[in-house]
């Protein structure tokens, strides 16, 4: 069989661009983990909330894809606050168990009362930029994923430089590395906690409101991405933000390529393929797990 290397390419491009939203999920899970030990089974209905959000916000900014991205963007950080403050504060880091059954449970209300709100019915999202994009020669992108592409790139450049560098951030890379010595600095730990989230927050929010104009909007679209995220949180080793940034984009190009020569069943499995695979060689994932690394 003879490969097109300029379709290669096309998928190539496409499966860049698609791991770095799911990264934007990933690191968001990584990020809850390393300062809260806990997974966040309601991670992919913030992802499902900010998609919805950039649904109702672009009507109202007349199709303006960056205004509606804001909007989405404060929208999701202020569901991140509140589920903060109800729920996962009262959550401690020995309570794993009981972390996975409140957090699920969350998901399963999001999920329903979004349903019931707004019917199950796929929405189409429609922006300035339409389906208008850059091509060079057989190879095309839309605005929409460059877009969605260069915005995950800001965001980690900016996630990279708050955590390295910033009060901010060097607080939640103690909380993740050594709690106890954190809290004899006065660290407090709430604090710490409650940042981390609306960030992952926001970082969800921003893969959501990427998502909306390139695929449908379903109460249900975060539940098909979570488990992914998940899988690559482990392959990437639990609280390695660079490698969950890695395997993301991996799975991004594997599930390209494999798209673009065999059957989309084969797609979904991909992921749960490698995991098994790397937990097989390497028991803690491909790169150091823990401590909130980030470089």
């Amino acid at each position: 069989m003879t490969i097109d290397a300029a379709y290669l390419l096309q998928l190539t491009l496409n499966g860049i661009a698609l791991g770095l939203l799911y990264a934007l999920i990933a690191v968001g899970l990584s990020l809850i983990f390393g300062v809260m030990e806990i997974i966040n089974f309601a991670h992919g209905e913030l992802l499902m909330l900010g998609a919805f959000a950039m649904t109702f916000a672009l009507p109202v900014v007349g199709l303006l894809y960056w205004p509606a991205l804001a909007a989405s963007l404060f929208a999701t950080m202020l569901a991140g606050f509140v589920i903060f403050e109800i729920l996962l504060v009262r959550l401690k880091p020995d309570e794993f168990e009981r972390s996975i059954l409140i957090t699920l449970g969350l998901s399963i209300i999001l999920i329903h009362t979004v349903q019931y709100l707004f019917t199950a019915t796929p929405r189409m999202v429609d922006t300035q930029y339409g389906f208008d994009g850059v091509a060079i020669g057989t190879i095309r992108l839309t605005w929409t994923r460059l877009i969605g592409a260069g915005a995950a790139i800001v965001a980690f450049t900016g996630l990279y430089l708050t955590l390295r560098f910033t009060q901010f951030g060097r607080a939640m890379r103690a909380i993740a590395q050594n709690r106890e010595a954190a809290l004899m600095v006065g660290i407090r730990p709430r604090t710490v906690a409650r940042n981390a989230v609306i960030l992952a927050a926001g970082l969800c929010g921003l893969a959501g409101s990427a998502l909306a104009p390139i695929q449908l909007v379903t109460p249900y679209m975060g539940q098909f991405l979570i488990f992914k995220a998940f899988a690559l949180v482990i392959i990437g080793g639990l609280g390695n933000i660079p490698g969950a940034v890695v395997a993301a984009v991996a799975l991004g190009l594997v599930e390209s390529w494999i798209g673009g020569f065999f059957t989309a069943a084969w797609q979904e499995g991909a992921v749960f393929v490698i995991m098994i695979v790397v937990l097989m060689l390497r028991p803690d994932g491909l790169f150091k797990r823990g401590g909130m690394r980030v470089g």
